[in-house]
């Protein structure tokens, strides 16, 4: 399991520490560069959609765009004692800054190409059980969250993919008690998607 921090949190923190220092009418240039940083990676990401790349060639795009942007981006983090050591001082007490996320996430996105820059996706799929959990508030028992959380998360990484739902689950649920727990990997929604497309 890799911890990958949300560029879009990060993001959101130095736009509120600009907020914070234009009321008190005082700019920070490093701020609205490491904005302007973040938005280009979000752009690149955003045309590598547009272009149906795959993740290996979004991760080398416009030759390693993605990379040397993170790379400045965490090189900022890392360089920038005002940022580094004292972020609350710096954010107005807002405290999500670019050294406890941004770093991270910019050396993950580095390493793992697989990795998406933001978790807004994911949260904005998760969104629609958050409004309805009181609805599910009695499942049975407490042995069926984990589960019910299990299936609604097959059935959104198949919506992500564009596998039907019914047809995924009718060719992978079958049988399933019978197979040995390293075949898992195989039956994911993924793995599914590449066994289909060849």
């Amino acid at each position: 399991m890799i911890h990958a921090c949300c560029m879009a949190h990060a993001r959101r923190g130095f736009i509120d520490a600009i907020k914070v220092q234009t009321k008190a009418h005082a700019t920070d240039a490093k701020l609205e560069r490491a904005v302007a940083l973040m938005d280009g990676l979000f752009a690149i990401d955003r045309e590598a959609r547009e272009q149906d790349l795959s993740l290996d060639e979004r991760h080398a795009f416009a030759p390693g765009a993605r990379a040397r942007i993170a790379r400045r981006i965490a090189c900022a983090a890392r360089c920038d004692a005002s940022l580094g050591r004292d972020p609350a001082a710096v954010s107005g007490g807002q405290g999500y800054q670019l050294h406890a996320e941004a770093l991270g996430g910019t050396d993950t996105v580095l390493n793992h190409p697989v990795i998406e820059l933001s978790t807004n996706w994911a949260e904005n799929s998760m969104r629609p059980i958050a409004i309805g959990r009181k609805n599910w508030l009695h499942l049975g028992s407490k042995e069926a969250g984990p589960k019910i959380a299990a299936i609604f998360s097959i059935v959104e990484s198949c919506r992500k993919l564009g596998v039907p739902i019914r047809k995924y689950l009718a060719d992978t649920l079958p049988g399933l008690a019978d197979r040995s727990i390293h075949e898992l990997d195989g039956l994911t929604p993924t793995a599914y998607t590449d066994k289909i497309a060849k």
